[in-house]
């Protein structure tokens, strides 16, 4: 439920401001913020559940229905809005009585491909490893933008609409990535827990931490990429190997 309401905050948020003016960067910040804070709440959720013995097919639904909100909805909307607004067909070029609104079109991708994701974990999922990028990961990439637009350089909308349908296609994609809440569980110690704090711990107050939250989001995306890759080239040897 937190993992909702944030998402629609997130949307209701957004929704006040269009387009590149710096005053109406404090409502997308605030936005992707909403769905960083839900993210927090997605993460929790399966291991409160687990801790209170809770868990059941409606929550498992309900987190379904709150991940393709949050993740799926607000971030295409906060794109809409920042970059995708205006970004149109215009009727006179076309001969047509209105406008066509690609960047509406284009907006929706996300949460199509998020929908998508969603309902085949839902079908057939295992306990090692997710097909396709998890829809809180895309989201929260999508939900970086803002923050990186008023810290740094503004980022082009052609190559801002790239990062956005790159990631849209990762959620439908077969690319596997790793389960880290698995990988946690088999190889847990107070050791190595108290020494990822540290590591953690440094580079927030080196850096940022929303630097260092990216940082780890983008890591985890490339993770799959070179997985994939390595898979690949495997395959690829075997086949050469099979026919010599």
């Amino acid at each position: 439920m937190g993992n909702l309401s944030f998402g629609f905050f997130s949307i209701i948020i957004a929704s006040k401001a269009s387009g590149h003016n710096a005053d109406n960067y404090y409502f997308f910040i605030a936005a992707g913020l909403c769905i960083m804070i839900a993210a927090i709440f997605d993460g929790l959720d399966g291991p409160m559940a687990r801790l209170f013995k809770s868990q059941s097919q409606l929550g498992e639904q309900l987190d379904s229905l709150a991940d393709l909100t949050t993740f799926g909805l607000a971030p295409g909307f906060l794109m809409y809005k920042i970059y995708l607004f205006d970004l149109v067909l215009p009727k006179a070029s076309l001969g047509t009585p209105w406008d066509i609104p690609v960047g509406m079109a284009l907006a929706a991708v996300f949460p199509l491909t998020a929908a998508f994701r969603l309902a085949r974990f839902n079908i057939a999922h295992d306990s090692a490893s997710f097909v396709g990028l998890p829809s809180p990961v895309a989201g929260l990439v999508i939900a970086f933008i803002p923050i990186y637009n008023s810290n740094t350089d503004y980022i082009a909308r052609p190559f801002a609409i790239g990062i956005f349908l790159t990631i849209a296609f990762l959620m439908v994609s077969n690319i596997r990535y790793s389960k880290p809440q698995a990988r946690i569980k088999r190889h847990f110690t107070v050791l190595r827990l108290l020494g990822f704090i540290a590591i953690i711990s440094v580079l927030i107050y080196r850096f940022n931490l929303y630097y260092v939250v990216f940082g780890v989001v983008m890591l985890y995306i490339v993770s799959g990429l070179f997985a994939m890759a390595i898979h690949l080239v495997q395959k690829l040897r075997y086949i050469i190997t099979a026919e010599e």
